[in-house]
């Protein structure tokens, strides 16, 4: 494990602010509590290495100039970047402490693998997509909640608004934030009693992260098992992954589905493998092909361009979605990935078998530019890979 020393000793107030983050990130867990999540060292998904040169790698800049990859990396606080083409590591990077053995947080690219595991256990028949919230968690009838589906949570399509007070609730709650002593909220909690404004569920996209928390208690109510068992078993374990992984809990131990996610950026990039792999690794089927097949192409574009982030993906697409905790844009290629604050992504690109995995430390938790350079370094490490033979 790295021994890189923090700028002081990072805790509940300053975690996630610059400069304690980037060694906060990858020591969440002496900062929150946790759940482990199994790995399987002994039959990991094996990636072997067939490093490509990115010399040719040039980033345009909208006011004139270009970055070169070192560039790149530094302007978007790269903790680790890694490339597979074909299922090989093509390139992987680490700065700032981390290595192949850190377990870096996700941010809300958890809300992402909360969506597989959503298809997984459809599949299964241990939860309804379509049913109401309601149907496994009766504590929040009374609530905004009231009315909506498991689907619309996982594609943020609830009609939950929140003030001021609302979202400050909701951060006491998820335990990431200090509170007043003596006190315990929890996410349980904070969803029986929860005051909200209720708007029609079902209508454009609006990105609300309690949806995620709540999709978490569903699941382990229609399961009668932890959501960290469940992802060690059907998820983790099944694809090969073989790094130290866990997910933050609350105060009484409710799990943090909508971003508490920690996990190396080798198995994070093992999950995009087994997404661009249609689920199965080998001859075993993991994720339902037709969970991800309806990813790819059922989300409503319609609800995208009503929602909430349409100008501010604008310079990047117009042609979105948003389904079950992934974005997709439907240009061409087509590409699927997971973001999380921060500068956490996953990109899947099936039609060029490339899968690019990104962790960062932003000193800002949403930055437009660093958004805009990553995407752009997508596109231009996609150009770089079909320019040249694959090893």
């Amino acid at each position: 494990m790295p021994t890189d020393p923090s700028p002081a000793t990072p805790d509940l107030s300053n975690w996630r602010t610059a400069p304690y983050s980037r060694w906060a990130f990858h020591n969440v867990r002496s900062i929150l509590p946790v759940a482990d999540i199994a790995s399987a060292p002994g039959s990991a998904w094996p990636l072997q290495a067939s490093p490509v040169s990115f010399e040719d790698f040039r980033l345009k800049l909208p006011k004139g100039g270009t970055l070169d990859l070192e560039g790149f990396l530094k302007a978007t606080a790269t903790d680790g970047l890694l490339i597979l083409r074909d299922g090989r590591i093509v390139f992987e990077h680490y700065e700032g402490g981390n290595d192949r053995d850190t377990p870096h947080i996700l941010m809300s690219a958890t809300k992402s693998i909360t969506g597989l595991m959503l298809g997984i256990l459809a599949e299964r028949g241990e939860i309804d997509i379509d049913a109401e919230v309601t149907r496994y968690v009766p504590e929040v009838a009374g609530t905004a909640y009231r009315g909506a589906t498991i689907r619309q949570l996982t594609d943020m399509r609830a009609g939950i608004v929140f003030d001021a007070a609302g979202l400050q609730a909701y951060a006491d709650a998820a335990g990431w934030e200090p509170v007043a002593s003596g006190t315990t909220p929890n996410l349980h909690d904070f969803f029986a009693t929860m005051r909200a404004q209720a708007q029609p569920h079902g209508g454009a996209f609006s990105y609300v992260s309690s949806n995620t928390d709540l999709l978490g208690w569903a699941i382990e109510r229609a399961t009668g098992r932890s959501f960290a068992s469940l992802v060690g078993t059907l998820l983790w374990q099944p694809l090969g992954a073989s790094g130290e992984t866990f997910i933050t809990v609350d105060r009484k131990g409710a799990p943090r589905c909508t971003g508490g996610f920690c996990t190396t950026l080798r198995d994070f990039a093992r999950l995009g493998q087994l997404v661009l792999s249609g689920g199965r690794r080998g001859s075993h089927a993991i994720i339902p092909q037709g969970w991800l097949d309806d990813i790819r192409q059922n989300g409503d574009v319609q609800a995208w361009r009503d929602g909430q982030w349409r100008d501010s993906f604008a310079a990047i697409s117009r042609n979105m979605h948003y389904r079950s905790g992934w974005y997709v844009i439907n240009d061409e290629p087509q590409l699927m990935f997971a973001m999380g604050i921060h500068g956490q992504n996953l990109f899947v690109d099936a039609a060029n078998r490339i899968v690019i995995a990104k962790l960062s430390s932003w000193a800002q938790p949403v930055d437009g530019q660093a958004i805009w350079l990553t995407h752009q370094a997508v596109a231009e490490f996609v150009r770089v890979l079909r320019e040249q033979p694959a090893g």
